[in-house]
C-alpha cells in the first residue's frame, strides 16, 4: 500500500512539475459545525463564495477563514464570532510533532530523497458515544452509536494528503415492521413482457428511538449480532457489531483551484443551503469514487465523480448483490456572479458496471450520450439556483429531474418524476453567526426510483437502477411521494456552543397497508403500460390514499469543553404522527378525493418523545 501510495504521489509531481512543501488537503467530515460557520460567512459576504462540491479539504477551511480574519470586513465581525474563527483556525492548522495528550493524536515529521520531500503521518483515536430513547404511548425504545476510531493521516509533500480510518461500533437501532408493498401495485399483471414482475417488499418504520429521517447508518456493508459472528445482516434491530472504512488520497494545486481525489467518504454538492441538496446529499452512504474540481476562473468550475456503489444487505450476502451492481457517475458546473448570483448544472446517471467511457468524462453529457449507447440506464438532471445579498440573507430554488413528460398534464401525470425545493436563509443580526432558515420540498412518487431491466451484459438478471446506495437515496433524505416544510433557528452564542430549534412537517404516502399509495417506496416501480391505463398513472397528492403527517419539534446543542478534548450534544423533542385517508380505494380511483384523519390498526396515532444524547473524546 505505502509502494502504491508514494508512486502516485510521484506523478502526479512529475505531471504538474510542483515545489515539494507541506500542507494539508484531507477532506473534514460533514458533521464538522466549520459547514454551518462558512455558510454564514457567506451569507455575511465575508469571503469569496466556496464551492458547491463538499466536502472541503482542510486547506480550503483554512484559506477561507484566513481570508475573512485579514479582510478589511474582519473589523464588522462580532468578539465572539472572532473567536469562533480563530479557535476553527487553530484547530485546522498543522499541530506539532510528538505526542499529544489533548488532541490523542501522535504526529511525525521526515524527509525523502534528494529533492527533501516532506513526508508527515498523523496516528490518533477518537471515541464517540451515543445513546437514544424513544418513548411512546404503547412502548419505549432505547438505540446506541457508540463508536470507537483509529486514524492515520498525513502529507505527501506538498500537494498530496491521505488518510485511512477504521471505526469499530457498537450500534442498535430498533424499528418496527409495518407490513408490506408491491413495487408496482398490487395485482399488476404484464404477461406480454415478462421483463416486468411485480414484488413483495417488507416495509419498517424509521428508527424509533431517533427523529423521523435522521438515522445515518454509520456501518459498511452488514452488521454481525454475537450470538453468530459468522452471520451477516442488514440492520441492528438489537445489539451488533459494525465497522467502516473511510480512507481518500487528495492532491491539490493552484491554491486549491485544482483538486483531485480518490477516497469512500460522504459528500453534498450543490450551491443550495447545507444539508438540503436534491441530487447529491450527504445523507447518503459513501461510495469508492474518484473525483476532481477545477476552478480556472472565479465565476466558473467543473467538478465530476464516478465511483461504484454498493448493494444492501436485505437477503444476505450471496444473494442480495447480484442484482446491486451499478456504478455513480456526477458531474456539475458552477457558475456564479461575485457573491450574488450561484446557478449550478448537475447532470447524473446511474448505470450498471460495464466500462463506460462516456460517463466517466466529465465533458460529455450523460443525458444525450444515453442516447448514443442504448436505454439502459437511470438519468437525472439537477438545476439550482440561489441569489444572495450579503449581509442579508438569500434565497434559493432546486429542481431535481428523474423522468417527466413536457405536458400540459404536469400535476397528476404519475410519469412525473421530479422533485422541488426552495428556501430562503437570513442572517440574524446582532447574535453571532446566528441564521433563520425555511424550506419547502415537494418530491413526486416515484423520483429516484427506476424499474428493473434485463442488460445484455448480465443474462437473466433483472438489476436495480434507483436513485441510491447501500439501501439509502443519493438524493434527498425524503422517501419518494413526500413533502416537508422546514423552519430551522441556529445559533452560536459562544465560541464552544451550538444551539438550534427546529420544527418539521413532513407527508409521506403510505407505502404498507390496505390503502398504499403507488410510486411511496424507493424500490417501487412504474407501470410500463403508461397510456392505456390512465387511472393507475394518475397521482393527487394527499387525496390518493392514506398519507402519514409527522409535526416534528426539536432543540439541540453541541458544546465542547475549554480545557479537555471532550465534546457534548443532545437533541430532545417531540414527533406527533397520524394518517389521512380518502374514502375510496387507493390508487384506481383517476380523481381527487376528500380526505379526513384516519386511525385503524394499520394507520395508527401515535405521539412520541424523543431522546439523544452523546459525548466525543478527542473529537474531530
Amino acid at each position: 500500500m505505502k509502494l502504491k501510495i508514494l508512486t502516485a504521489y510521484i506523478c502526479l509531481c512529475a505531471f504538474f512539475r510542483v515545489p515539494l512543501f507541506a500542507q494539508t488537503h484531507n477532506s473534514v467530515s460533514l458533521e464538522n459545525q466549520a459547514y454551518y460557520i462558512l455558510e454564514q460567512a457567506e451569507i455575511k459576504g465575508l469571503c469569496n463564495p466556496l464551492s458547491g462540491m463538499r466536502p472541503y479539504t482542510k486547506s480550503v477551511i483554512i484559506a477561507a477563514i484566513e481570508e475573512i480574519l485579514h479582510s478589511d470586513k474582519a473589523e464588522k465581525l462580532k468578539k465572539t464570532e472572532l473567536e469562533i474563527l480563530e479557535q476553527y483556525l487553530a484547530s485546522f492548522s498543522k499541530p506539532e510533532t510528538g505526542m499529544d495528550w489533548k488532541r490523542g493524536a501522535w504526529r511525525g515529521e521526515t524527509k525523502m530523497g534528494k529533492s527533501d520531500i516532506e513526508l508527515s503521518a498523523n496516528v490518533g483515536v477518537s471515541v464517540d458515544i451515543e445513546g437514544s430513547a424513544g418513548f411512546y404511548s404503547d412502548d419505549m425504545y432505547y438505540g446506541t452509536d457508540t463508536w470507537i476510531q483509529a486514524y492515520v493521516n498525513g502529507d505527501l509533500g506538498a500537494h498530496v494528503s491521505y488518510e485511512f480510518i477504521f471505526n469499530g461500533g457498537l450500534i442498535r437501532a430498533p424499528r418496527k415492521k409495518l407490513g408490506t408493498y408491491n413495487t408496482f401495485y398490487e395485482n399488476f399483471q404484464n404477461d406480454q413482457n415478462p421483463e416486468f414482475e411485480n414484488r413483495k417488499i417488507d416495509v419498517y418504520s424509521e428508527p424509533l428511538s431517533r427523529f423521523p429521517y435522521t438515522y445515518k447508518k454509520r456501518w459498511d456493508g452488514s452488521i454481525y449480532f454475537f450470538n453468530s459472528l459468522s452471520d451477516f445482516e442488514g440492520w441492528p434491530e438489537d445489539f451488533a457489531g459494525g465497522y467502516s472504512l473511510p480512507s481518500e488520497l487528495t492532491a491539490s494545486f493552484f491554491e486549491n483551484k485544482l483538486i483531485m481525489r480518490i477516497g469512500r467518504i460522504t459528500h453534498e454538492w450543490g450551491s443550495t443551503s447545507f444539508g438540503g441538496s436534491l441530487a447529491f446529499n450527504q445523507m447518503a452512504r459513501p461510495f469508492l469514487a474518484v473525483e476532481g474540481e477545477f476552478f480556472p476562473v472565479p465565476w466558473l468550475g467543473i467538478s465530476s465523480l464516478t465511483g461504484v456503489l454498493e448493494y444492501f444487505n436485505n437477503e444476505d450476502i450471496y444473494v442480495s448483490p447480484r442484482t446491486n451492481q451499478n456504478a455513480f457517475s456526477i458531474t456539475m458546473l458552477q457558475f456564479r456572479y461575485k457573491n450574488y448570483f450561484f446557478f449550478d448544472f448537475i447532470d447524473a446517471v446511474i448505470w450498471p458496471k460495464r466500462f463506460e467511457l462516456g460517463y466517466i468524462s466529465p465533458v460529455t453529457n450523460n443525458f444525450f450520450y444515453q442516447n448514443n449507447i442504448g436505454k439502459f440506464d437511470n438519468m437525472a438532471i439537477t438545476l439550482n439556483l440561489k441569489i444572495q445579498y450579503p449581509g442579508l440573507g438569500n434565497i434559493w430554488f432546486s429542481f431535481f429531474v428523474d423522468e417527466m413528460n413536457l405536458t400540459v398534464d404536469l400535476l397528476t401525470l404519475d410519469r412525473q418524476m421530479f422533485a422541488m425545493q426552495g428556501g430562503i436563509n437570513i442572517s440574524v443580526p446582532f447574535l453571532p453567526f446566528t441564521s433563520l432558515k425555511l424550506s419547502y420540498t415537494k418530491i413526486n412518487p416515484y423520483t429516484y426510483t427506476h424499474h428493473r431491466n434485463y442488460l445484455p451484459w448480465y443474462g437473466d438478471l433483472r438489476m436495480e437502477k434507483s436513485y441510491s446506495n447501500n439501501g439509502v437515496c443519493l438524493g434527498y433524505y425524503l422517501p419518494p411521494n413526500s413533502d416537508e416544510i422546514l423552519a430551522r433557528f441556529q445559533t452560536m452564542p459562544s465560541k464552544n456552543v451550538t444551539a438550534h430549534l427546529q420544527y418539521q412537517m413532513i407527508r409521506h404516502g403510505a407505502d404498507f397497508g390496505p390503502n398504499a399509495v403507488d410510486g411511496s417506496n424507493l424500490l417501487s416501480e412504474l407501470d410500463p403500460d403508461r397510456d392505456s391505463n390512465p387511472p393507475v398513472l394518475k397521482r393527487f397528492f394527499l387525496q390518493d390514499g392514506a398519507y402519514q403527517w409527522s409535526h416534528i419539534i426539536k432543540i439541540g446543542f453541541e458544546w465542547n469543553l475549554n480545557k479537555a478534548p471532550v465534546s457534548f450534544y443532545g437533541e430532545a423533542g417531540t414527533v406527533i404522527s397520524y394518517f389521512t385517508d380518502i374514502a375510496e380505494e387507493a390508487n384506481v380511483t383517476g380523481a381527487a378525493h376528500p380526505y379526513s384523519i384516519v386511525d385503524t390498526p394499520d394507520y395508527t396515532k401515535s405521539n412520541g418523545y424523543i431522546v439523544t444524547i452523546g459525548f466525543k473524546l478527542y473529537p474531530r
